[in-house]
């Protein structure tokens, strides 16, 4: 005799979909198979950060918070200027394009960076 209802099969189906499903968006969220790692930034006084460069703005993610800022006037040649209220951002300095400038004009601080 079978104690399984015959509705069983189909849940326990279902429930191993939706198990695997969240295994697999869990194993590509810490892999970043969902595009490539933002690029990691080390400044002055120990602060680092990543930018991830999304149309014409920037998204800067360090320990303490999330900036996202958007794209000012100015720059030549591979040089961007970014900003909002909290910050400013100038990325592609140097003579690699490498170096970043953070401001914080509210503190007045200033921090020289380089991308790893």
């Amino acid at each position: 005799m079978n104690q399984h209802s015959p509705h069983t099969a189909p849940r326990l189906s279902t429930c191993a979909i939706v198990l695997a499903s969240a295994s697999l968006l869990a194993a590509c969220a810490g892999n970043g198979a969902f595009g490539p790692e933002a690029p990691l930034y080390l400044c002055e006084a120990g602060f680092e950060f990543r930018a991830r460069f999304i149309d014409d703005s920037v998204v800067i993610d360090s320990s303490g918070s999330r900036d996202v800022l958007f794209r000012d006037a100015g720059g030549t040649g591979q040089q961007a200027f970014y900003g909002n209220a909290r910050m400013k951002a100038e990325f592609g300095m140097g003579s690699s394009g490498r170096e970043a400038i953070v401001r914080y004009p509210l503190l007045p601080l200033a921090l020289r960076c380089v991308r790893q």
